[in-house]
């Protein structure tokens, strides 16, 4: 398989630069780098966005995440290696991904996990972030952008 076309957002400078300014907000919160990453990896995962997920564990392991807890993401609701807070994130960025799988999509027990430990403008970033991560993700699986094959 191949990629369709080069990434819209790479062909469109402004875009580009839209999409960074929201990258930088969304980091500027105060919300972990590596809470932000795994609930990029997860949404990319639950999407099948392969360049996203590549991404999201690189930048995950740079970050300082640990392989144990990277091969987990996808069931981190049967392990105890997510902290109560990254369970929360992780929670509502399932919910946020998967809008038309239920009536309610982000149901308030979620939402009040969630608000429990970040702020509003931690959730702000963490609303954001995930919305560019769907948005990329969306961009990606249309394209057929896929992770590189440079494995040794």
């Amino acid at each position: 398989m191949k990629a369709r076309m080069q990434n819209p957002a790479m062909m469109l400078p402004d875009a580009m630069k839209a999409i960074n300014l929201l990258y930088k907000a969304a980091h500027s919160a105060g919300v972990p780098t590596t809470t932000l990453e795994l609930i990029h990896l997860r949404a990319s995962q639950i999407n099948g966005c392969s360049a996203c997920v590549d991404s999201g564990a690189r930048g995950a392991r740079k970050a300082g995440e640990t392989e144990e807890r990277l091969f987990a993401v996808a069931a981190w609701r049967e392990t105890s290696y997510f902290t109560d807070a990254e369970r929360a994130a992780l929670a509502l960025a399932e919910a946020a991904t998967r809008l038309a799988d239920r009536a309610d999509p982000v149901p308030d027990e979620i939402w009040d996990e969630a608000a429990r430990h970040f702020d509003e403008k931690e959730l702000a970033a963490l609303v954001l972030w995930l919305a560019t991560t769907n948005f990329f993700n969306r961009l990606n699986a249309t394209t057929r952008q896929l992770a590189p094959q440079n494995w040794g």
